[in-house]
């Protein structure tokens, strides 16, 4: 499996390649920013572009939709979208076929109602739900009710050894592993929901008490 992790502008954004090395297929994920430099570097990977996905809705993963659509013909998917080649549509739980691989979406909302996970061979593409050693902003107490499951039923449920390639280069490393955050990760580790609230309302102080940037 190839994976090529890009930083393509915008809040330390990433950007993703994916691809099944043997059969040359490959996905795009939030195309933001820079889609032909992101379509340039497929190339090099020899990788054949399937399928494009947005994690979420929010302009800094969406705003180079218009331009990579033009540019390969096909539509950006987000959750709640459907394929037109398959069919399938995006919804939690469903497969999408890529070379000998296949992808699993993963309906984590709590940034966003549509955010969702990518989940295919060992790695994860986690968007804006989860970064190394932090997770995603909320608006709501029901926002972040909804993120805490997301996280610890969903997320969390995965085999240790899982690589999370977040959103953002907002953690304390570019990647990271499903273990490492189920044993470091402040807000993962924390025993309750009322925990996980209090820490998110209680970030700054937080961050300042141990030396976190």
């Amino acid at each position: 499996m190839i994976v090529k992790q890009l930083l393509p502008g915008g809040d330390r954004n990433f950007s993703y390649i994916a691809g099944d090395k043997e059969g040359c297929s490959g996905i795009i994920i939030d195309p933001s920013y820079n889609p032909e430099m992101i379509l340039e570097e497929a190339k090099k990977l020899g990788l054949e572009v399937k399928y494009i996905f947005c994690t979420h809705g929010h302009s800094d993963h969406t705003n180079g939709n218009n331009i990579i659509r033009k540019l390969t013909g096909k539509i950006p998917l987000l959750y709640g979208h459907t394929d037109s080649e398959t069919g399938i549509t995006i919804s939690d739980g469903v497969k999408l076929p890529l070379g000998s691989l296949d992808i699993k979406i993963i309906h984590t909302p709590g940034h966003t109602e549509d955010s969702m996970c990518l989940y295919t061979g060992n790695a994860l593409f986690t968007g804006d739900t989860l970064f190394t050693g932090k997770v995603g902003g909320t608006h709501s107490r029901e926002d972040s009710l909804r993120e805490y499951y997301s996280l610890h039923e969903k997320l969390m449920t995965l085999p240790e050894e899982t690589v999370v390639y977040p959103g953002h280069n907002y953690g304390i490393s570019p990647t990271s592993t499903v273990g490492k955050e189920k044993k470091s990760n402040p807000f993962i580790i924390q025993p309750d929901f009322g925990a996980f609230l209090y820490l998110k309302n209680n970030w700054a102080e937080y961050k300042l008490e141990h030396g976190i940037k």
